[in-house]
Parts: C-alpha cells; structure tokens; sequence
C-alpha cells in the first residue's frame, strides 16, 4: 500500500481502487512511543466476548451501494478497542468540554466517557471543563467521577454548561499542558470540531502527546458523513407533540390553521421526519426548498385549497426556511452570533402574519391561526432511550480511539459502522436535505402539498446536487438506504 499524507489528510492507497482516509496518530510525530496491553483483556465484563479488538487493518467502506465493476472506494478507520494502548491508566489526565448551543444526549456523552474510562481502563483522573472553550482558561473544572455522573443522563443540558466562542487556541493548549492533561474530548457542532481541529494542529506542532477527540453534536443533522447526529432521534420524537397540539387546536375550529417552527437552520430534517411521522401534517417548509407565497401555485393558493377541502391546516416550518423572502420585506441585519452562525430572523412570526394578512385582505375566508414555537423546549429535554444508547457507542468509541492513540478525528457512525473520522471530512461541508431524492418525494406523497418549484427551479437544484448515485461516492447519502 502507498501511504501519502501532510498536516491536514492521511491518505492510504491500495488494490482495486482502495483509498482509506486515515485519522492521525501519536506516533505520527512522537518517536519511541510504549505500548501496553489493553486492560480490556483481564476485564471480567468482556471476558465473554470472542472477538472483542478491532483489528488494525479493519476499515469502514463510505460506499456500499455499488456496482460489480465499481473500484473499492473511500473507506475509515474502524472504532473500537486495540490490542495496544498508548496511555496507562494512571498516567492518563483527561478533561471534557461542551459547546455551543444545548442539544438532547450531552449528559449521556459525557457520563459514558466517564464511565468508560473509569470502568474499562481504570482511568480516575477526568476534568469537567467548566463553560466551553473559554473555560480553559477563565473558569474552574470540575471534577468528573462515576458517582458524579451517576444521575446526569436523566436531565436535560449539559452539567458542564456551555457557551459560543471564546476560542484562543494559544491559550486552551497552554493550559492543557500546564494541567498535564492528554486526553482531550470536545462535544460540539461544526464550529466546535473547527476549534478542536485547530487545538489539534497546535497540540501536534508542540509536540505534545495529546490525544484530541471530537464527539459530534448538532440537533439539525447537519454534519456530514456520520449517519445521523445525536439528540436527532430525541428531537423528531418531541417535536411530535408540538405538531399533535397545533393539529389538535386547528382541528377544534372552523378554517383552524396550527403552524409550528421546528429547528433547522441550514437543514431540514428535524422538520421533514418530524412531518413523516405525524401523518397530520399538510405543508412542510425547510430551507433547501424554495417556496414563494402569493399567485398561482404559491402558498397561499394552497392553504385556501386545503382549508376548503379539510376545513383545517397543519403547517411545519424550520426556522431557516423562507429566510430569501424575510430579507425581502425585513431589513436584513446580516448578524452572527458567537460561533459565526448568521443571526436568522423570526420565520414563524413573520409567516404566521402573513398568512393572517393575505386572508384579510381577501375577505372570503375567515382563519384561526395558532402559533407554536417549541424550539427551545426540544432542546433541553433528556434523549430518548434510543439517543441514550447510541451516545453510550459514541462515547465509549471515542474512548478506545484516545486509549489507542489516535487524534485529530471524530467518531461516529457511518454505514451503520462506527468509525474514526478526520475533523476536516466534517468541517469542510454540511449535510442537507436532497430534494430531488426519495425521501423528500415521500414527504410530498404523504403531505400532498406542491413543490413550489417551476420547471426551470428543478432543473437548477438538480445541477447544483449531485444524483443519489453520485451521492453515494463518498458522500453521505442517508436518504438512499431507503
């Protein structure tokens, strides 16, 4: 195999069109590194288990939908337990830190990390870091222990809170080796694993052995090449109950129209899953798919047409959708927050006003709108049971991935298979919905709502997005399993 590589990508080729897209190693840039059996070998709670070390040359296809002639493909590293570890237990200084905004599932992360480092490696010294990135080096840590932990699961939030921003490299790695900590776990979106890609590169520039792990958290979905994102599941089973109370409040009055905003700033899936599995609702609106309101084909046409037909509405928004036509008739302040986000304008309210406008001004038909913006409860509920095991897979691969000496990556699941990905794979692209594929189609077959694209709209959406076939080709193409 010929193996190529500079700071920002590890590539291993071989036969057939094989490629891994490896994760970096300690012993990448630090000579002579020990190694030592992994405790796991006299754990009595895995004494069971066959086969229970991941061999080293197992790796995770990106692509599985193929053809007999296709060349191997993109493939990485695979999760788990080595044989060899790089750390001891009691030489192991580990710190965890969350970021940006809340999300179901961070307690569960954090305590499984606990835990497991505790329970599977004999691992005592762990740092809760207080507050985000700035909390390296502007507020105190906390003290992580199994029994501290216990209970955490079952709230909402994060114990070791969180902010935006606040990111100074010099100064976060600086007090990571100040503190002699070497294991590095960072819980966060996009923004978050920019920030740990950076602290890796510098941790590696010093020289320093420091493994730097990012766990990745977005309630939207939007990070790209891992299956889906934790909290996700959580959130499309709690945004249900928002949309069983608009369909229950728009059902219960002539002309009702119930309008929820779900989460969804650049992505909707929140929204389009959340859709799928009422079966109550009549018109779903996400960012990726353009809308416009007045005239032939356009939203208002169709909620008359429904209300005539039903005699009521449910309609679900994403707070990222229709933001062309905020900007049009709202001055657009083009402000961001702390982690760069564009400060997006009130979707909701400014639709639900619009509706309420164009039906007074036409005068045939008398509404009763009911407005539910949920978006803060979902996120700052516990995870379902679902979330709660997928965040204990999450938290214990990362584990295994530090013991073992890898950094530089994220862990999650790809194909089904958990895998160590390199932070850049997640941080250079964003995962959305692909309307021109299959499960946008069953959204609209189920809802009945139109497209609200012309001709010439989905001629120009499918130029800028690849097919599904061509999805597949390293991409992350979550719909086409389906």
């Amino acid at each position: 195999m010929a193996v190529s590589g500079d700071l920002k990508m590890k590539i291993v080729k071989g036969d057939a069109g094989y490629v891994l897209e490896d994760v970096p190693h300690l012993a990448d840039y630090l000579s002579d590194l020990p190694t030592y059996p992994n405790p796991l070998q006299i754990n009595p709670a895995y004494s069971v288990v066959k086969q229970y070390f991941v061999n080293q040359d197992d790796t995770v296809a990106q692509k599985i939908v193929v053809h007999k002639d296709s060349p191997r493909g993109t493939h990485l590293r695979r999760a788990g337990p080595r044989q060899k570890v790089y750390f001891e237990a009691d030489e192991v200084h580990a710190c965890i830190v969350t970021c940006g905004g809340l999300c179901p599932g961070l307690n569960t992360v954090i305590r499984e990390i606990v835990c497991g480092l505790y329970h599977m490696y004999g691992v005592t010294k762990v740092l809760g870091i207080d507050g985000g990135y700035s909390g390296f080096y502007s507020r105190n840590t906390i003290e992580l222990t199994p029994r501290v932990v216990n209970d955490i699961h079952k709230r909402g939030g994060t114990i070791l809170g969180t902010s935006r921003g606040g990111h100074d490299t010099s100064k976060i790695v600086d007090s990571i080796h100040d503190r002699g900590i070497n294991h590095v776990y960072i819980i966060g979106g996009d923004g978050t694993q920019k920030g740990a890609s950076v602290i890796f590169e510098e941790v590696r520039r010093r020289g320093l052995k420091v493994s730097v792990v990012g766990v990745p958290k977005t309630i939207d979905n939007d990070i790209p090449v891992i299956d889906r994102s934790f909290g996700f599941d959580t959130a499309v089973e709690e945004a249900q109950r928002a949309i069983n109370a608009a369909h229950v409040e728009a059902e219960s009055i002539e002309n009702g129209i119930g309008l929820v905003k779900l989460m969804g700033r650049y992505s909707g899936f929140i929204a389009m899953y959340a859709t799928l599995a009422s079966r109550d609702v009549d018109c779903c609106l996400i960012p990726e798919s353009p809308f416009f309101l007045e005239g032939r084909g356009g939203l208002f046409e169709f909620i008359e047409k429904r209300l005539k037909e039903n005699g009521h509405m449910v309609i679900v928004i994403a707070e990222g959708a229709g933001q062309d036509l905020l900007s049009e008739s709202l001055q657009s302040m083009n402000q961001q927050d702390a982690s760069g986000n564009k400060l997006l304008n009130d979707v909701g309210l400014w639709i639900s006003q619009r509706i309420k406008d164009h039906f007074a001004r036409q005068q045939k038909m008398s509404i009763n709108l009911k407005y539910i913006d949920p978006t803060y409860m979902i996120r700052a509920i516990p995870s379902n049971a679902a979330d709660n095991v997928y965040c204990t897979l999450l938290a214990q691969s990362a584990v295994h991935g530090a013991m073992a000496g890898f950094t530089g990556f994220v862990v999650g699941p790809v194909n089904g298979r958990h895998s160590y990905i390199p932070f850049n794979n997640i941080t250079e692209s964003q995962n959305n919905v692909v309307i021109t594929d299959r499960m946008w189609a069953r959204l609209l077959s189920s809802t009945n709502q139109p497209s609200f694209l012309n001709t010439k709209d989905v001629d120009e959406v499918k130029k800028e997005e690849e097919p599904p076939t061509q999805l597949l080709e390293g991409g992350n193409c979550k719909d086409s399993k389906y």
